[in-house]
């Protein structure tokens, strides 16, 4: 990823941009425009490895990305980060799972989707990604 600059954004900005004006914005189609825009946004910062998708999520402050489990054709990862900026009860994941869709698809040569899933209880994300061998991209 480039560093343009280690400049900080107040977890409050990043709130009234993230939850309240993207979502005003974006209205009833906020989830697919999110993820198709998590996806472009993978192409624009491409991570060769889980390390480096990792370190994208810690430095844009998604949060913490933490591998779970790994199946012969996908990926459970869960996601958690600081409840003073995660603004879960609100936030809407689909920007995150854009971006991981189109990071592992990029990484694996397939189709992949990834599916979003709150975790109240413990108030992380489980990230459950796809890919089909079947179809290359």
């Amino acid at each position: 990823m480039q560093n343009e600059s280690k400049a900080q954004m107040p977890a409050f900005g990043y709130e009234l941009l993230r939850d309240f004006t993207l979502s005003s914005i974006l209205g009833k189609n906020e989830s697919d425009i999110l993820y198709w825009a998590g996806k472009e946004m993978a192409r624009k910062y491409p991570c060769d490895t889980d390390v480096d998708v990792n370190s994208f999520f810690a430095e844009a402050g998604f949060g913490i990305l933490q591998l779970e489990k790994e199946t012969k054709d996908g990926y459970i990862f869960s996601l958690a980060n600081d409840p003073a900026v995660f603004n879960f009860a609100k936030r809407n994941f689909r920007l995150e799972a854009g971006f991981l869709a189109e990071q592992i698809q990029q990484q694996k040569g397939y189709l992949t989707e990834c599916f979003d899933e709150k975790q109240e209880k413990d108030q992380t994300v489980l990230f459950t990604i796809k890919w089909d061998p079947k179809e290359s991209r």
